[in-house]
């Protein structure tokens, strides 16, 4: 338990790191949330996209959110599956960078993101 809330908090640091805004600016449990209002996307949109590449989230209501529950405005990540996989901290900036990749440039990097989720599931099988 105490390993996913560690790889949470790495995982927060270094999404905020490549630009993507942290709701309340990290977490101290084993999920966070995302404001992706300023990549232009919705939750909805960022949702799908991190889909394509193999990287699951859900779109989630931000506080006060402009945009309607069906479409949101932020997207809810977790880390008890990646840490289940045996993921430690230092693999939280690959994860970061996928994400952050995907976002901000869409299907321009898919190809890039899904070698980097491709290196992460190798390394770590599920068994």
């Amino acid at each position: 338990a105490q390993q996913v809330i560690d790889n949470a908090k790495a995982l927060a640091a270094a999404l905020q790191e490549k630009g993507l805004t942290i709701v309340s600016g990290g977490t101290d449990t084993h999920v966070m949330l995302v404001d992706v209002r300023n990549t232009g996307l919705t939750g909805k949109e960022a949702e799908h996209l991190l889909d394509e590449v193999g990287i699951t989230c859900n779109k989630n209501t931000i506080p006060n959110d402009p945009k309607s529950p069906f479409v949101t405005s932020g997207i809810r990540l977790g880390t008890a599956s990646v840490t289940s996989r045996g993921m430690k901290t230092e693999d939280m900036d690959d994860i970061a960078e996928a994400i952050a990749l995907m976002i901000k440039n869409g299907e321009d990097s898919a190809e890039e993101v899904k070698a980097i989720v491709k290196k992460l599931t190798d390394k770590y099988p599920l068994k």
